[in-house]
């Protein structure tokens, strides 16, 4: 009889254990949300690329709460490949900022069932060859609209006539930034009457993804503070008082060249890096190059959680409101002149009548649509 009642007793533990998980005659699932992770580079703290990804994916979280986000970060660029290797299955999405990702088309076509943002690249399969994925969305932008605006504000505000384009790695969207701001300076000296050079240093000359050589300045990667301040110390040296930084982490370094300079002005990038230029009383950011990636990641997050997601590899720029500079009040130190004359140009570039010079778009910056 006792061992009756000791197997009621736990029958009835047991019911009152799984009554919880019931409501309507229906299972109770536990709340979840989406995992995103993201692999940088130059870290979601860069001031700049990464961090702009990083605020896209913590725009969809707070709207989606539930969903949650781990940075990781893997300087190394012969390592990134692997990094995401070892943790796709980890995450339902990843998001990967730069062209360094292109290869893990050939991972994500073995894992249909995780998905990934790349962002300044389409994904290659294990021949290189670019293809487009169901699981992957690809967003890549037309730099040379925002460059153009830096190269044009270069232009009207240089004093000593003297200003220079610092990059990271000659990718092709960091060629991009580098051809659109000559084209912008061309176009500014020839139209509104600049008159600046732009200054390059042979030792920091870069060469594409295909070999050819593209001059500018770069500093050979997105995650070096050090090499950075030397670069935006020895343009400084020679006379350039307003350089357009486009080079992730590595640009910090530039930063503070120009800060322990005197009347040295920057131009930022990606995202608006007015709060980085402060320096005393004044800030040194006349405007920030604007390539709007944020929301971008966002919006496909979001299409990814409502199951309307669609891998493709897209193209975006001042049509879509995804390239242009900041013009907001208290954000910028740019002239009336100079404010007035990007506006023009802004108009004429979305129209279509110019088409700044690119990496691959056949044109170069002293002969481009427009010029």
């Amino acid at each position: 009889m006792k061992s009756v009642f000791k197997w009621a007793a736990v029958l009835a533990l047991v019911f009152c254990m799984i009554l919880p998980l019931y409501a309507g005659g229906k299972q109770a699932a536990p709340p979840s949300g989406l995992k995103v992770g993201i692999v940088t580079t130059s870290g979601v703290d860069d001031g700049s690329f990464g961090q702009d990804c990083y605020n896209g994916i913590l725009e969809f979280i707070k709207a989606n709460p539930e969903a949650t986000v781990t940075p990781v970060k893997e300087p190394d660029m012969a390592k990134v490949v692997q990094a995401v290797a070892d943790i796709i299955a980890d995450y339902d999405v990843l998001v990967l900022p730069g062209f360094q990702f292109a290869p893990v088309g050939a991972i994500l076509q073995e894992n249909p069932d995780h998905k990934a943002i790349l962002v300044d690249t389409a994904p290659t399969d294990a021949a290189g060859n670019t293809i487009e994925l169901s699981n992957v969305y690809s967003m890549q932008f037309h730099e040379e609209e925002s460059g153009f605006f830096a190269g044009i504000t270069a232009a009207l505000e240089t004093k000593t006539g003297k200003v220079a384009v610092v990059n990271g790695m000659a990718f092709p969207s960091n060629v991009n930034y580098q051809f659109g701001f000559m084209s912008g300076v061309n176009y500014a000296n020839k139209y509104y009457g600049g008159k600046a050079v732009y200054i390059e240093l042979p030792s920091y000359a870069g060469t594409d993804v295909t070999g050819n050589p593209v001059g500018g300045n770069y500093i050979g990667g997105f995650a070096d503070e050090a090499t950075g301040k030397v670069v935006g110390e020895a343009l400084i040296a020679q006379g350039v008082d307003i350089l357009f930084v486009a080079a992730g982490a590595s640009g910090n370094g530039v930063f503070t060249a120009a800060k322990e300079a005197d009347s040295v002005y920057l131009i930022g990038v990606d995202t608006d890096q007015y709060d980085d230029g402060a320096k005393g009383n004044g800030n040194i950011i006349l405007t920030s190059a604007l390539k709007v990636m944020h929301t971008n990641v966002a919006k496909q997050l979001q299409a990814i959680k409502e199951g309307t997601f669609k891998g493709k590899n897209d193209l975006l720029g001042a049509s879509t409101d995804s390239t242009g500079f900041v013009s907001a009040q208290g954000r910028h130190n740019l002239s009336a002149n100079t404010l007035s004359r990007l506006q023009d140009a802004y108009g004429k570039l979305k129209a279509g009548s110019i088409v700044p010079a690119a990496n691959f778009n056949g044109h170069n910056p002293t002969s481009f649509p427009g010029l």
